[in-house]
């Protein structure tokens, strides 16, 4: 199978999703470069952009490898309520450090806002809206390629970002962090996509909070939705990396493993396999992960799905097809493992024999 396409004319995100390619999202940053002591946990802002700019760029270099053709900022929470003065030094790094990257292959940049800090105590639409119009305006000078509202619990203001990002001459993606019992207000997911879609959005879809099944459950309710409303548009899915399936309605955050002990549910690269083929059977062509989403699980979507890409991505140089590598080794059983079936049916341990398989939510 054919390398990567490299660096050249590209096109557009509308152009790529319209003629029916997969794109494949970037994934982890925020926990990701908390555990490489770059972030600080609790009010998890990307000061690493400016503090640590070699640390960012390395991360979003080993997604370009692993598969992404999306490089989105790393401006999470990057807004003027949560950054005070240093939010536009911060976002116009993020966008240098993003363009850089992206100029490397066949990547896009996509300028990236979330939900404010301000809008549960206030819902103040016209200040909220001024927030995301600040880091727009700064994503706009720097000329990314499209925009991407995440992270919203509630629809009210997912709509309100939508509104503003449809101001600027940009494709719009939003993606919700809800699981198939809806916004935090109890809007159900398939209400959601009507709304999004109505706002003027081009992408719709979810991202962190749940695990992948959770997750594509809340875009099969979406889809229905839209299906229902007589309306369209692109998928979108940025799942957790992390199985989450007893999440209550507030996602991973009320997990009492969250944030520091969560390395016992990491998805393997073979489940993140079958979310990508799931995703993709769903109708899903924008493809991507969020926290505990590691390169190597981006790989794993490339991988899973470069019979429809035509192409394997540069680090599956390193990594033979379901195990093929191991037909090398030594030992006999472990060259019993180079097979699919193996890794398909493998039910992983966790090494932690008084540990529960689940958890009760503190939420």
């Amino acid at each position: 199978m054919a390398a990567a396409r490299g660096p050249g004319t590209k096109r557009g995100i509308l152009e790529r999703l319209e003629s029916g390619e997969v794109v494949i999202g970037d994934g982890s940053f925020l926990i990701t470069l908390e555990k490489r002591g770059y972030v600080k946990a609790g009010l998890w802002t990307p000061e690493a952009v400016v503090e640590h700019p070699d640390a960012v760029h390395q991360l979003h270099m080993e997604f370009l490898r692993a598969g992404s053709n999306v490089m989105q900022t790393f401006t999470f929470s990057a807004s003027e309520d949560n950054m005070e003065s240093k939010w536009e030094d911060v976002n116009a790094a993020a966008c240098e450090l993003a363009q850089e990257v992206a100029a490397k292959g066949d990547a896009l940049v996509a300028g990236g806002i979330c939900q404010t800090s301000i809008y549960k105590h206030h819902k103040d639409e016209t200040r909220v809206k001024t927030l995301f119009r600040l880091q727009l305006q700064v994503f706009a000078r720097k000329n990314v390629d499209f925009f991407i509202a995440e992270y919203f619990e509630h629809v009210e203001e997912a709509v309100w970002a939508v509104e503003v990002l449809k101001e600027f001459d940009k494709p719009v993606a939003v993606t919700m962090c809800i699981g198939p019992e809806g916004d935090m207000r109890g809007v159900t997911p398939g209400e959601c996509a009507v709304k999004l879609v109505k706002a003027g959005a081009s992408i719709i879809g979810v991202n962190c909070r749940f695990g992948p099944g959770t997750s594509l459950q809340t875009i099969k309710l979406m889809t229905e939705g839209l299906k229902a409303a007589g309306l369209k548009a692109h998928l979108m899915v940025q799942a957790l990396g992390f199985h989450t399936p007893d999440c209550n309605k507030g996602g991973f955050v009320d997990l009492p493993e969250y944030p520091f002990g969560l390395e016992p549910r990491v998805a393997t690269r073979w489940e993140i396999q079958k979310y990508a083929r799931e995703a993709y059977n769903l109708g899903v062509r924008y493809i991507g992960g969020c926290c505990g989403f590691e390169p190597y699980h981006i790989r794993a979507i490339a991988e899973e799905l470069a019979p429809e890409r035509g192409f394997l991505p540069p680090a599956s140089e390193k990594h033979g097809s379901w195990g093929s590598g191991l037909n090398m080794h030594t030992k006999p059983w472990i060259r019993a493992r180079a097979r699919r079936e193996y890794w398909e049916n493998l039910l992983p341990a966790s090494g932690r024999p008084f540990c529960p398989s689940l958890s009760r939510p503190d939420a």
